[in-house]
């Protein structure tokens, strides 16, 4: 799918604010602290997708399937996004 530059810059911004909130979130700088105090440095990656599809409009939409590990719900629970065990399939 093409996209237009508009929505690259939008693509954009929202890889920079989740980079910038990573970069100022204290609990980060405090782990990262406990870390060095152990005596180790850290290296951290985050690879980000996102992902467009056009909007449906006033199409009902379709539930899918999510299918996630269990150290998938633990690291969105780190991050603070809840994810209900039961509904995971």
């Amino acid at each position: 799918m093409e996209i237009d530059d508009d929505a690259k810059e939008i693509v954009r911004e929202i890889g920079t604010a989740i980079n910038e909130s990573v970069e100022n979130s204290p609990k980060v700088a405090d782990a990262i602290e406990r870390l060095r105090d152990a005596g180790y440095e850290m290296e951290l990656t985050l690879r980000l997708e996102i992902g467009l599809r056009p909007h449906a409009g006033d199409e009902t939409e379709n539930e899918a399937a999510l299918n996630l590990t269990d150290e998938d719900v633990q690291v969105l629970q780190r991050m603070k996004i809840r994810i209900d065990p039961e509904e995971k399939l």
